[in-house]
């Protein structure tokens, strides 16, 4: 408690002494601290932040209002060497008796421990020095503000600023705009010298950014630039530029309104001393040469094998190491097609997609065996990547099951390995860890352990006995993964053995769009340890025990006649057997209600007991609109559809294979899941300003059994809480429904969850966030019959969980460290008067730590 006190008065100390900073300390005198920008478009103040961002000069941010980087920038001593010197300058006594105490050397070096000289630098660098008003900025500013108003269409803006003076060393600048009526386009023409291009422009007129009627905008203009190029380089023009495209803007003799005539110049080019012009030319591609194995460090390419495939000629320094058509099928550059940079481009991505090159070059020179001039030779120098990689990783991870872990992976790629360009990734990975789990009776740190074997084989096309060009086309880059692997875990829950293998197809349908099909995706789970469940699921266990106490009369099932609890697995199955075959000697009769909290109990243990196999097709697909790593105003949108089980219980039914006791089929000796799931997730993302953004996401996910199974396999059910969910709850902790979490790993097979944040910056690096977390998960269409777990209605929408909060992320570029603090705002576990902000504080709130952002 005194700590605590302790750290709440430095606290307190340090923000009464940043509020107490002088802000202006650091301005000088006859100079003025920004405070403030104000803009107002005929005589209306305005908050648009692309008018704002015209400014060269911004006042110093804000923290809730307050300036606390540049308070925190005035606390700083920005010359700490002087003053620590002056010290001494003045008092060379001093200096003598403290370097008999610690020797010169320490006492020098004390001027540059954090305490002298480090917290002022950490100062300075957190905090911002504050903006002086500069008026040359502001003269600047002014004219970029008539240009943003010009080249919206307002070309008699007038433009004026002034500089209020408020209390002593501060001021602000107030700009005023007189816009002007805008300009619209009145008739728009085109002048193409080159008869060629113009009926390519004819094409695709009707989609142009100019049109009649439109306001004036400058970058309307520059996107038909740049669309009329496009189009005219994807159809042959190989030499032309969007310099060659002008606009003559005519205002003449006009209110309000502007002619529009559209030129398109001759290809013009240095011959001698002299510039030359002629229409331009519509390139055809005469000869497509692939060099295999090229190297830039080489100054010439020495051919000593050569083969020519299906119009392709691929040559190589060495014996030819691939199949012609694994390269072939890469390029869509062909011949006698006509030039095209869209070509270019996807040859470049799917090359480079094949992973068994580096960053492949694409050059063009016009075949001087065509007398017109008309043709072009295409060179693809291509530079192999070694042939066998090796790489390791090594991870720190902390989850639900284990509380420290310590993973490393092993792993070696093999390139070309069947030369059709394929790759191979052979991976070994180990994980030891500490959890508190009870099978852990020596105590041990490192007392968990898991182990795995993955191999994956990539293959750049898609691998089935028939054609599937006309389907899934080479411009989709497709590939097919194949995938084998195993893991084993130690002393984590169960002890499960994990063997699963995919076949998998992946194609992009277009840009920024992904599509996967798993035509076989099979998982087999074993557990080993199926006895230590009641020492895992403990509160299945408390549960069965505090019911075997009112009930039991067999002293074999319990460990001592004071405690009676029960022995866990003697005990646990045979008072369970007891109940449920009506064939012990209890102390009362079974209540129903406890006869039913039995067979539930047995019912969950055999389910997450019994071993799994899912023989399950899939298909996913996505969608953003997300540009880059800086955008961020975008969507994502992801669907999942999967059905398990379907070609088995076609088969055995085709097969009259029989049935077991259960009246279901098996395979292997063991009854298969049977299922369909879908899932549809998205994801919304709205930049306000710079750094303010909004973010939404929503969730929902369904999993229904039929035929041979009643219930969803845990591997492939739903759970809510946790660091990318519900951030007021722990993983696992939350719902089904209203039942309040009674089980250890609660899980279920429907779910919905929303989440919506603020995010906005802090300091430097630093940014914040509030955030709002709703869902929560049901059991449905399944053997669950409680009341609270199951969804029958939409009344059911009640139980929907809220969490809220607030967190801190540090951006470190390549990855964001995150904490994020979640108070349980609703819970639907609690009594129907009681669910509100009842729980809302510290002692009921809960910590997440995750990497990047949760959506």
């Amino acid at each position: 408690m005194k700590k605590i006190s302790t750290k709440i008065t430095a606290f307190i100390l340090i923000a009464i002494l940043i509020c107490a900073c002088n802000a202006v300390k650091r301005v000088p005198e006859g100079k003025l601290l920004l405070t403030k920008n104000e803009i107002t478009v005929n005589d209306k103040n305005v908050s648009d932040e692309t008018i704002f961002n015209q400014l060269y000069q911004k006042p110093n941010s804000t923290l809730l209002g307050y300036r606390l980087r540049l308070n925190l920038y005035s606390i700083a001593n920005l010359n700490p060497d002087s003053t620590y010197q002056a010290k001494f300058t003045n008092n060379p006594n001093k200096y003598n008796r403290k370097s008999k105490w610690l020797s010169a050397k320490q006492v020098d070096r004390l001027g540059k421990s954090f305490w002298y000289h480090g917290i002022h630098d950490f100062l300075k660098t957190t905090g911002e020095a504050p903006v002086i008003l500069d008026k040359e900025k502001a003269d600047k500013s002014l004219f970029r503000l008539k240009y943003y108003f010009f080249n919206n269409g307002f070309f008699n803006v007038n433009a004026s600023y002034v500089i209020d003076t408020l209390e002593r060393k501060k001021g602000k600048i107030k700009y005023n705009i007189i816009s002007g009526s805008e300009y619209t386009l009145d008739t728009i023409k085109t002048t193409i010298l080159t008869p060629t291009l113009d009926s390519l422009y004819t094409s695709i007129k009707s989609a142009s950014f100019i049109k009649a009627g439109n306001t004036y905008k400058t970058v309307d203009f520059e996107n038909e630039k740049n669309r009329i190029t496009t189009h005219f380089r994807n159809n042959g023009a190989y030499y032309f530029q969007p310099n060659y495209i002008t606009f003559d803007v005519d205002t003449i003799k006009k209110i309000n309104k502007a002619n529009i005539n559209l030129l398109v110049a001759n290809y013009s080019y240095q011959m001698n001393d002299s510039t030359k012009t002629e229409p331009f030319k519509l390139y055809k591609i005469s000869d497509v040469k692939i060099y295999s194995d090229y190297s830039p460090n080489l100054n010439s390419f020495q051919i000593k094998d050569s083969v020519t495939y299906n119009g392709f000629t691929i040559y190589s320094q060495n014996k030819l190491k691939y199949k012609p058509k694994a390269i072939t099928n890469a390029l869509f550059i062909t011949k006698g097609g006509l030039y095209a940079d869209n070509k270019t481009v996807l040859t470049t991505r799917y090359l480079n997609n094949l992973k068994i090159f580096n960053y492949p070059s694409i050059q063009y020179e016009v075949d001087k065996r065509d007398t017109t001039a008309q043709s072009l030779i295409a060179k693809v120098f291509l530079t192999p990547r070694k042939k066998y990689s090796f790489g390791t990783t090594l991870d720190v991870t902390h989850s639900n099951i284990q509380d420290f872990g310590v993973g490393v992976s092993i792993s070696e790629t093999v390139r070309n390995v069947f030369n059709g360009a394929e790759t191979l990734e052979l991976a070994v990975r180990g994980n030891i860890g500490s959890s508190r789990d009870l099978a852990n009776p020596n105590n041990n740190f490192f007392n968990v352990s898991e182990y795995g074997l993955d191999l994956k084989l990539n293959i750049p096309r898609i691998f089935m006995p028939f054609r599937t060009e006309k389907i899934i086309p080479k411009s989709m880059i497709p590939s097919t993964l194949i995938t084998v692997g195993f893991a084993k875990q130690q002393n984590i829950g169960l002890d499960k053995e994990n063997f699963t293998s995919t076949l998998s197809y992946n194609w992009t349908p277009q840009k920024n769009n992904t599509a996967r099909f798993d035509l076989l995706n099979t998982q087999f789970v074993r557990n080993l340890n199926s006895q230590n469940y009641f020492n895992v699921y403990k509160s299945s266990y408390n549960a069965l025990n505090n019911i075997s106490k009112e009930y039991n009369t067999n002293s074999t099932y319990y460990d001592n006649p004071t405690s009676k609890n029960l022995l866990i697995e003697r005990g646990t199955s045979g008072f369970t057997n007891d109940v449920l075959s009506n064939s012990g000697t209890f102390l009362k009769p079974i209540e129903p209600a406890d006869f039913q909290s039995v067979k539930s109990i047995e019912e969950r243990r055999q389910r997450l007991t019994e071993n799994d196999f899912i023989l399950a097709t899939n298909f996913t697909f996505s969608k953003t609109t997300k540009k880059d790593i800086t955008d961020n105003t975008f969507y994502l949108f992801k669907t999942k559809i999967e059905s398990a089980g379907t070609l088995l219980s076609a088969f055995a039914s085709s097969t009259k294979q029989k049935r077991n006791s259960n009246g279901n089929y098996e395979i292997f000796n063991l009854e298969y899941s049977e299922y369909i799931k879908t899932e549809f997730d998205y994801i919304k993302h709205w930049e306000l300003t710079k750094d303010k953004v909004i973010a939404f996401r929503s969730f929902f996910g369904i999993a229904i059994p039929f035929g041979n199974s009643d219930n969803i396999p845990f591997s492939r059910s739903y759970f809510s809480g946790g660091s990318n969910d519900n951030r007021a709850w722990q993983p696992y902790a939350l719902g089904p429904g209203s039942s309040g979490a009674v089980n250890d790993f609660n899980e279920a097979n429907m779910k919905i969850a929303i989440s919506g944040e603020f995010r906005f910056k802090v300091l430097g690096d630093l940014k914040g966030a509030l955030f709002a977390d709703a869902g929560n998960i049901w059991n449905v269409l399944d053997n669950v019959e409680d009341e609270k777990s199951t969804f029958t209605s939409y009344r059911d929408f009640k139980d929907i969980a809220i969490g809220s909060g607030f967190g801190l992320r540090y951006d470190l570029s390549f990855f964001v460290i995150r904490f994020d603090l979640g108070f349980k705002t609703y819970n639907p576990a609690n009594e129907t008067n009681k669910r509100w902000f009842r729980e809302y504080n510290f002692t009921n709130s809960v910590l997440n730590f995750g990497i990047n952002y949760p959506f």
